[in-house]
């Protein structure tokens, strides 16, 4: 278990201080105007199994073409994505322009490399391949915009690690979703943690009083732009989905690093971990039919039931040192918000003013 969580920690290590894959002098020359168009980012999203996929376009910009290719095999993933992108455009207020220009088929990633008719990989959906869509898009030359988490096993992290190589090399980016740095509570503990005068300097803490903690709790069933998710039955599959303690803590753990030690480049070394525990959340049929859709628990669930419960190990808890600074990252999955609740993000760093 130790070593499996070095590797999660060293995945997010690498995300959170390389960031982009390349140097300043690439970053500039990684976007250019496509000899095809007029926009430096022209999307290729591919297989998008998860509604992030459709939040990448929730809003427009100059630099990104409205036209947006999508390559997925047929079934309800792609269409459920085309519906959300639909939606964005037939809004009453500040409607969006996207024009879908889809591919089906099995054949999906071979077709898109093959074709490359845009820039950008989008990867929001099933982890299970998402390793080795993230190497091949940057062995072609693509830049790459990939949801967390990037991997879900250990025998994966070297692909990782090759790939954020040969971006450097080939000059593309790639980069993982890190929405929470953009939430405004978040900047301004950032800000004022940064204010000597106010907050004094971060205090390193104890294993039983972390200087800093983060706590999140999600809910599988949630209204995302306005309506009902439904999810697929294989985000419910920790083999293909991943565990908790890799999904959302990649968050938690990309804001420690961001918030604490700012335009530093960390390394796994500066890593010790103290206590860490996993958990499950027990999902019921009907709930399971409430928020996938489907009667029963699909086959390759089975191997997690038990008592008639779907046992999900969304739930996990770290505590470790980084720079000699404890911190504590938790993140929790529940069924469902309480009436006129939703998902929470508890942080608190302790100074020492």
């Amino acid at each position: 278990m130790s070593k499996y969580l070095s590797i999660i920690l060293a995945v997010m290590l690498i995300v959170s201080s390389c960031g982009p894959g390349g140097s300043k002098r690439q970053k500039s020359e990684a976007l250019k105007v496509s000899s095809e168009g007029s926009y430096p980012v022209q999307l290729m999203t591919v297989d998008p199994g998860h509604f992030h996929a459709a939040l990448v376009q929730k809003s427009m910009f100059p630099q990104v073409s409205p036209d947006v290719h999508v390559y997925a095999p047929d079934g309800p993933d792609v269409q459920q994505h085309l519906d959300r992108i639909a939606s964005y455009n037939n809004r009453p207020a500040d409607p969006t322009s996207w024009n879908e220009i889809v591919y089906k088929g099995d054949d999906f990633f071979e077709k898109m490399l093959s074709e490359k008719p845009g820039n950008v990989v989008v990867l929001s959906g099933n982890n299970r391949k998402k390793a080795e869509y993230i190497l091949r898009s940057i062995e072609a030359g693509l830049n790459v915009l990939a949801d967390k988490p990037m991997i879900i096993f250990p025998e994966d992290f070297p692909s990782l690690e090759k790939a954020f190589q040969l971006a450097e090399e080939k000059g593309v980016l790639l980069y993982d979703i890190m929405t929470e740095r953009f939430e405004i509570t978040t900047i301004m503990q950032k800000i004022l943690s940064q204010n000597e005068a106010v907050f004094g300097k971060l205090t390193t803490g104890s294993k039983n009083d972390p200087a800093v903690s983060k706590i999140s709790v999600h809910h599988f069933s949630k209204l995302v732009s306005g309506s009902p998710l439904i999810r697929p039955a294989w985000f419910f599959d920790v083999e293909q989905q991943g565990e908790g303690i890799v999904d959302v803590t990649t968050h938690l753990v990309d804001l420690v690093q961001w918030e604490c030690f700012p335009e530093q480049v960390l390394s796994p070394a500066d890593i010790k971990m103290e206590a860490a525990k996993r958990w499950p959340t027990l999902i019921s049929p009907d709930e399971f039919k409430g928020v996938t859709g489907l009667d029963s628990f699909s086959d390759y669930l089975q191997k997690d039931v038990k008592s008639g419960k779907l046992n999900v190990f969304s739930n996990g808890e770290m505590i470790y040192q980084i720079k000699g600074v404890f911190a504590k990252v938790s993140v929790e999955w529940k069924y469902q918000a309480p009436p006129g609740g939703g998902d929470t993000h508890y942080s608190i760093m302790q100074g020492t003013r």
